[in-house]
C-alpha cells in the first residue's frame, strides 16, 4: 500500500505545482523548453513543471525613486537633483525578453537623461520651469522605455539643492533686482509727475484768467496761516495792463 501510494503523493504534488493563481494586476509570461510561449493571466492557469516555466509580471504602477545626481547646469553652477519616476508595465514579453532587469535599467537611464537633460539649461530654468523640464524628461524616457514594454507616465523633480555661496549669491540678485524695480518705479512716477506739471503749465500760460485765479487761490492759501505778515510775489501778468495805461498817459496828454 505504502509503495503505490508514493506515485499517487508524487502526482498530487505535480498537480499542486501545475496549478497557478493570478491576481488582476499580474500577468504570467510562459516559456516552453526555453522559449516564449504566450502571456497568461489573469485567473487560474496551468504551468506544466519541467517543459514550461512562468515568470510574474507586475501591471501595477511603479514609484522609483531616482538618486541624487550631481549636475552643471548650462552657466557652470553644480547642483544636486534628485526626482523620481512612474512607470508601469504595459507589455510583459518585452519587460522580460527585451532587458535583463527592467527596473534596474529604467533606474540608469532616468538618472542618465536626468542629468543630460538638466545639463542643457541654466539655473534660473531648473528653478522656475520644473513643469517643462519634467515634461522634456518624461518624454525622452517614455521613448527609450518603449523597447522594453514600458510605459513612462510622469516625472518630478523633487529638489534642487545648492550650496550656501550660491544661495547668498542668489539673495543678492534678488535683491538687486527689487532695488532695480524699485527706482525704476520711482522714475516712472517722477516723469509722470513732470509731464503732468508741463501740461498744467501750459495750460495756465495759454489762459491769463486761469493763472490769475490759480494766483487768487494761492493768496487765499496763504491767508489761513496765522501770521502777521504775508510776503507774496506779484505776477507781471497783473501789473502789465497798468503799466500800459500809465505809460500811454503821458502820450496823450503831449
Amino acid at each position: 500500500m505504502s509503495i503505490g501510494l508514493v506515485p499517487l503523493l508524487f502526482l498530487l504534488i505535480l498537480l499542486a505545482s501545475a496549478i497557478k493563481v493570478l491576481n488582476e494586476y499580474e500577468r504570467g509570461v510562459i516559456f516552453f523548453l526555453g522559449r516564449f510561449q504566450r502571456v497568461k493571466g489573469p485567473g487560474l492557469i496551468i504551468v506544466i513543471p519541467i517543459i514550461q516555466r512562468m515568470v510574474k509580471v507586475d501591471l501595477r504602477v511603479i514609484v522609483m525613486d531616482v538618486p541624487t545626481q550631481d549636475v552643471i547646469s548650462k552657466d557652470n553652477v553644480s547642483v544636486k537633483v534628485n526626482a523620481v519616476v512612474y512607470f508601469r508595465i504595459i507589455d510583459p514579453e518585452k519587460a522580460i525578453i527585451q532587458v535583463a532587469n527592467v527596473f534596474e535599467a529604467t533606474s540608469q537611464l532616468a538618472q542618465t537623461t536626468l542629468r543630460s537633460v538638466l545639463g542643457q539649461h541654466e539655473l534660473d530654468e531648473m528653478l522656475s520651469e520644473r513643469d517643462k523640464l519634467n515634461d522634456d524628461i518624461q518624454g525622452i524616457l517614455d521613448q527609450h522605455t518603449d523597447a522594453w514594454g514600458i510605459k513612462v507616465s510622469n516625472i518630478e523633480i523633487k529638489h534642487v539643492d545648492l550650496d550656501e555661496s550660491m544661495i547668498r549669491a542668489i539673495a543678492a540678485q534678488a535683491e538687486a533686482e527689487r532695488a532695480r524695480r524699485a527706482k525704476v518705479i520711482h522714475a516712472e512716477g517722477e516723469r509722470q509727475a513732470a509731464d503732468m506739471l508741463a501740461n498744467a503749465a501750459a495750460r495756465l500760460a495759454s489762459e491769463s484768467q486761469a493763472l490769475q485765479l490759480r494766483y487768487l487761490q494761492t493768496l487765499t492759501e496763504i491767508a489761513k496761516d496765522r501770521t502777521n505778515t504775508i510776503v507774496f510775489p506779484l505776477p507781471i501778468e497783473m501789473v502789465e495792463p497798468f503799466l500800459r495805461h500809465a505809460g500811454g498817459k503821458p502820450s496823450g496828454s503831449g
